[in-house]
This record gives C-alpha cells, structure tokens and sequence, in this order.
C-alpha cells in the first residue's frame, strides 16, 4: 500500500472503505504513462426524483457521460528530465483549462506546477465525444479521469523509487518532485522515469488525495501561459510558421450565404502585386498574396457577380414577423392572477478577438490543418469529405486560441483553407477579415420570449415560458451527443435544440408547476451557440417578470426571489451579493439596483448591479457610439461546488459580466436586405472602457459540494438580467427589447462591394 492508499472520507476525514478507490492503467512505454481506467467516475447518489430535468440529468451530465468511454486513452506521462505532460483534448480558448488541468496533475503528483507541460491534442478520432469542448464541460469531465491518472503515476514512481532506495513505500514521501525515504536519501522522478515504466500494461487501483490535504487544487494561481501571452510569445494559429504557407483571404458575397456566379477580373487580380493565386471557391474567391495587405488590396479589386445568398432581402423586422408566427401558445389565461412578459432579443455577433483563421496544407494523399478547434474530430471528418481523402489521411492540429464564445466549435475558416489549399495545390494561411466575422460568421439567433406566472395571494402557482428562436446549428458535435445518447434521455424524442434547451434551462424557484418549451425557425442564418447559448435571453426574460410579480405583490426583489429559491446554496449566493452590494440604499432619481439570479451545470450564481439612467448619462458624448446608461456597480458571487483555481473563475465571471452588460445595453448586429450592417469592432458595441463598471466585485464562494461545476459560462445570464432589472427599476419602465439601443444605429453602415473595407488611417488621432 502506498501513501495515496488512504481511505479517508474527503469532507468528514471518517473511515470510508474504497470511497476514493479507482482503477486506473500503466500503459507499456519507454517512460512511465499512465492512464484512467475507463468509465473512471463513482455512481450517482440515489435521491427523491424531482420534477424539474436538470435536477435529474443535465446537459453536463449528458456530456460527462458521453466522455467517460475514452477516459482510458487519456494518459499523463513523466519525463526523465523530471517534467509530467499531458496532451489535453480540449480547446484552450482563454478560459484557462490548461492551468487548471496542470494544477489537477501537480496536486495529485505532487510535483511542481511549473514542471507540468499541458499541450492541446490533435484530433483522435478514437476519442468520441472526449474531444468537444462546451458547455462549461472541461472541468466536470476530466477533473477525476486526470487525476486518477495522476495517482497511478505517482503510485508507479513511489514503487520505483523503492526499489532504487532499498526502502518500503510506505516509508516514503514524494513532494515537489522528489521522493525522499526516513534516512533522508531523495530522488527526482526524472530519475525514476524509465525504471517506472511497464513492458506491459496493467490495471492498478488507486485512491484519490482527500480534500483536506490539497495544496494546489482551490488554490489561486496565474495561468500558466500568462506571461507568453503579456510577451506575445504565446503562439496562436497565425504566428505558427508552416512552410510555404502564405497569407489568404476571400472576397465574400454582400448578402449572407451568397456565392459566386462570375468573376470578370481574375486574370488582372493574379497579376497584381504580391498575389500567387486567385481561385473560385464554395463561399467566394479565395486570393493568396506574400502579406496580407496584398490580399486585402486583391480582395477589393475583384469583380464578382453574386447569386443571393439564403437571407436574400430579410430584416430584423421580417425575421421578428417570422418568430411571431412560430411562437407556441402559453395557454388559456388562467383563472387567478398572472403577470406577463413579452422580450426581444435582437441578433448578436458571435466573433472572439482573434478572427477566424486556420492553416491548411493539402496534398494528393493527405492534408494537415492547424486551427483552435473545439469540435476537431467532427472538423476532421468533414474537411476529409470535402477534399475526396479519408478521414486517417487528414490531421488536424489543435491550436491555442484568442476566445471563442462558442465561435470555434464551428470551423468554418479551417473547411476554407483546406478547400482553398486543394484547388490552389499549395499551403495557406487563411484569415477573414473583422468585416467577414461580422457579416458573413457566426450570430447569436434572434428570438423571442414570454413569460406568464399567475399566483394567488403569496402562493406562485405556476411559471409558462415559450422561448422561440431562429434555428440555432447543433451541427458542430453536440448534436451527435444527444443522439448516441438518446435512450437515456428523459426528453423522448425532442430534436436537438429542444433537448438542448430542456437540459440546460433551470427553474430555480418553487413556482408550482412550470413548463419551457422552445419553438424555432428560420434556417436561412449562419447561427452559432454562443457563450450561454439560451440562458441570458431565457433568465433575463424571467428574472423581469419575477421583478414584475414581486412589485404586484408589494414585495422587496431581493426577498421575494430569496423565499422562494431551492436551496442553501443558491440563498447563499443571493445573500451574498445583497450583503456586498448593499442592497435596498438609498439612491439618486434615475439610478436603481438591479439583482438577479442564474443557476447551471450543478453551480449557481447571483448578480447586483447599479446602474446610472440619468440624462446626463444617457447623452454623454462617446465617438461614434451610442452612450445610453452605464453599470456603476456590480457585485457577482459564484458558487461552482470547487473552485479548481478560484484566480481564473474570477477572471471567467469578470468577463461574464462583461458580456451581460453588453448584451442588455449595447451589443447587437443590425440585418437589412439580407446582410449585417456592422462590418468591424468600430460598429459592434461591445463593453468599452466607457460603458464598463468603475466597481466590480467577483465574490467566489466556499467550497460545497466538493466537486467542480460549470463555470466557463456561467457569469453571463444573472449580470444580463441584473442590469435590464436595474434598467426598469431606474426609469420605472420594464425593458423588453435588447440591447436597449438596439433602435438607434450611430454608424454609416459601409459598403458590402467590395467586401473588405479600406483599412482605417486615422488610428493616430484618437491616441492617447
């Protein structure tokens, strides 16, 4: 037995037999490699069914589930120059997993973080559904498989260093990297790396380091890659250095989804400085250049006649008559009281700081493609289909990326460059411009949402919401999910939205009985499940017509939502956020409070915000903006059960709140005749430094349960619903369309032919 074989419950340190205990694998290698035993996470607590599906299974849980199988091809490997590596298969996007799965390894090896390399894998097919990032998964999924990994190791190195010492296990301690025995003679696992090895693998069982001994794991720490990054050594898909593979960019259709009917130009184009290549391809003409500045001026000098493209001569308000039509009834008006909500939610952009871009090289018999992918097997599979090749002649490297928000588990810039690679018989370096990601990319559906909650005296006797949405595409892996899934769904035989929507919408409150259902249409866009997917439109939707009630029934917000919350957990964040931010002072006419309330992926949140409607605000001047209100303050606690590494949870939430402010003030696309007016960051409103807090306070809570929850998504729809509920408190009106500003364009939409706009000169005279 070795030091790890204890048998101490983690949270009451009483004698549990095989509570921790967990098979894991020594796989045969050169140097030790050691894997988790499949299906590596304990049952499922037996407790009282609940009528509400995500207290019974969630879409985490679903998730969890579906990458259990492949958690033995997971493996952790230490090196003999005393370093631990794991090639993770997930997508480092910013949201910070490589150090929090760096940390669950150092924590279970005891070895120091800095010595754990964490790299992202390439697509492995054999993987399945291990290998697709969202949905705030990450962490829940791998948090036991890694570190059942990491025991096996250190079990292997401990039995080793036995052997070397002359000593018994049990004799032994491993900290920092060294093993040392009672007479005080060490040695590095570096040393032991190849005599801990195995010729064959083996199972071996294993049992997990109690809570009350961690070190690292709810510790915070700085991401690992923080300091690449701030010294831009950190290398994202562009700064890799591919052979021959040279700048591209595509001239892309003035409506959405247009292609090209033909090009009168491209003799002329291939002629102009710089360009090597122009081609036709499936979503424009690709042009290949030695900078990008040659490609943008190529770009712009082509001349296309364009097909229409699927929203041919569609508008915000065609679309808003299109959901109308497909709204779902909420039923007969009940015979007792009821307070009702009708919400907007306008189209939003779906594009991360880093634009979408990819590398591809592709030959007669195979092709390399190197992106930040969060779905890269299903990438695999279709750039192998559209390029003729099998799917094993195709590799597909996962690359860091520059944000996501859902954006990357698309791979749109990655099918294009393989296409464009193929028919231009040379590698690529393939970028869209901002005006691409805003026109032609990905967008946040429009969509609808009513809400009616009728009740009688102090009882809530029932909630109805039917949330209708422009089709949002499942197609990027999650789809695959539900359906290899699909007889354990308690959800028959709803599609993929709808069982997306019913496994990841919450009710809170004990409302009586409560129903959700989501009806979409409208597939003519180019949608994408942005961060939080249905969650702010469906929260911020509800959490306004709990305001409404709770002032129908003469009742403080605060304590209206508290009385009728679930559980201590979630109380406890709301209290919390009520005692920081002060709920209930005494504030200037035209400010207000606003607090909300957000539950997923077994964490929950609560958000405080104030905010500032007055005149002199709302007008203030800002350069080619609209000002409109501004967020004075906010206060957002978190309780995910175990913060991993609570410093990047605070960053995660930071950035939450971001998204919530701009959703509910500033940030949407506008569609007229078949095309997004915006065509940069200039014309997107995204919080600025004008519009952003002066207070912010991120409050991670003690840990619960024990086990990590959701955390990658969870900040934005208790902050988007805290501000539209601090909007209508401040100016006595509740809000129902958003962004509030979405009626007031305060930008000269610019030309969609040529495509790419004119680069901008004047950056000098708005500098600091």
């Amino acid at each position: 037995m070795t030091s790890a074989d204890r048998s101490t419950h983690p949270e009451s340190g009483t004698h549990v037999v095989g509570r921790r205990r967990f098979l894991g694998y020594v796989l045969a290698a050169s140097t030790l490699v050691a894997a988790a035993e499949l299906g590596a996470a304990p049952e499922a607590e037996a407790g009282i069914p609940s009528p509400e599906p995500t207290e019974l299974l969630d879409l985490n849980d679903v998730m969890t589930a579906a990458a259990l199988p492949t958690s033995d091809l997971i493996t952790v490997e230490v090196h003999t120059d005393g370093t631990v590596s794991f090639a993770l298969p997930r997508a480092e996007v910013g949201q910070g997993i490589t150090t929090s799965t760096a940390m669950l390894i150092a924590e279970e090896m005891d070895v120091p973080l800095e010595r754990v390399r964490v790299t992202l894998a390439d697509a492995r097919p054999e993987l399945l559904f291990n290998q697709l990032t969202g949905a705030s998964n990450t962490t829940i999924s791998t948090y036991r498989p890694i570190r059942v990994a990491a025991a096996v190791a250190r079990g292997r190195l401990l039995q080793a260093a036995a052997v070397e010492l002359g000593a018994v296990v049990t004799d032994l301690t491993l900290k920092a990297g060294v093993v040392t025995d009672l007479a005080g003679r060490s040695i590095g696992i570096g040393a032991l790396a190849e005599k801990a090895a195995s010729v064959r693998t083996q199972q071996v069982a294993v049992e997990l380091k109690p809570r009350a001994d961690f070190t690292v794991i709810g510790t915070p720490r700085n991401r690992i890659d923080a300091l690449a990054a701030v010294t831009g050594r950190k290398k994202f898909t562009m700064d890799l250095d591919i052979p021959d593979a040279r700048p591209t960019m595509v001239c892309r259709p003035p409506t959405i989804n247009g292609t090209v009917g033909s090009v009168s130009n491209l003799d002329e184009v291939r002629a102009m400085p710089g360009v090597t290549d122009a081609v036709v391809i499936s979503t424009g003409v690709a042009v290949r250049a030695e900078t990008f500045g040659q490609c943008i001026d190529a770009v712009r000098a082509l001349r296309v006649v364009w097909r229409p493209g699927t929203a041919e001569g569609q508008s915000d308000e065609s679309v808003l008559e299109d959901l109308r039509a497909a709204e779902l009834p909420l039923g007969l008006p009940p015979l007792t009281p009821s307070v009702e909500g009708k919400f907007t939610f306008s189209f939003r952009g779906n594009s991360a700081l880093e634009p979408n871009c990819a590398i591809a090289d592709v030959r007669d018999d195979r092709a390399d493609v190197w992106a930040s992918l969060k779905s890269p097997i299903v990438a695999q599979e279709t750039i192998a289909a559209r390029l003729g090749l099998p799917a094993h002649a195709v590799t597909v490297h996962v690359a860091q990326g520059g944000g996501s928000f859902g954006r990357k588990l698309f791979f749109d810039a990655a099918l294009e460059a393989a296409e464009t690679s193929q028919k231009m018989g040379k590698p690529v370096k393939l970028m869209w411009h901002r005006a691409d990601d805003c026109r032609q990319g990905r967008a946040h559906p429009m969509a609808t949402s009513r809400v009616r909650i009728s009740y009688l005296g102090n009882t809530v006797l029932g909630y109805q919401q039917r949330h209708t949405s422009v089709a949002t595409d499942l197609s990027h892996g999650l789809g695959e999910v539900f359906t290899a899934l699909a007889a354990r769904l308690p959800v028959g035989d709803a599609g993929f939205s709808e069982t997306f929507f019913q496994l990841s919408q919450s009710m809170p409150y004990d409302f009586g009985v409560s129903s959700r259902l989501l009806s979409e249409t409208n597939k003519d866009f180019n949608t994408g499940s942005m961060r939080n997917v249905y969650s702010p439109d469906v929260t911020c939707a509800r959490e306004l017509v709990v305001d409404r009630l709770a002032a129908k029934t003469g009742k403080d917000p605060f304590r209206f939502r508290r009385a009728f919350l679930h559980d201590d957990r979630s109380r406890a964040v709301l209290d919390k956020v009520a005692e920081v931010g002060d709920w209930g002072r005494t504030m200037p006419a035209g400010t207000a409070q606003g607090i909300a309330f957000h539950s997923e992926y077994h964490s929950v949140s609560a958000a405080l915000v104030e905010i500032d409607c007055r005149p002199e605000t709302v007008n203030r001047p800002v350069r080619d903006g609209v000002a409109g209100p501004r967020v004075t303050k906010a206060v957002f606690a978190v309780d995910v059960g175990l913060a991993v590494n609570p410093r990047g949870l605070e960053a995660q939430m930071m950035g939450g709140v971001m998204d919530g402010i701009a959703q509910t003030l500033t940030s949407s696309l506008h569609l007229r005749d078949g095309y997004f007016l915006e065509a940069s960051w200039d014309n997107y409103f995204y919080t600025r430094q004008w519009n952003t807090p002066p207070e912010l306070e991120i409050i991670v809570m003690p840990t619960t349960t024990g086990e990590p929850g959701g955390a990658g998504e969870l900040g934005v729809a208790a902050s988007m619903a805290a501000v539209a509920c601090a909007y209508g408190r401040a100016t006595g009106t509740m809000p129902t369309r958003f962004p509030i500003n979405h009626g007031t364009l305060s930008f000269t939409p610019k030309p969609t032919v040529p495509p790419i706009p004119p680069s901008p000169t004047d950056g000098l005279d708005h500098a600091y």
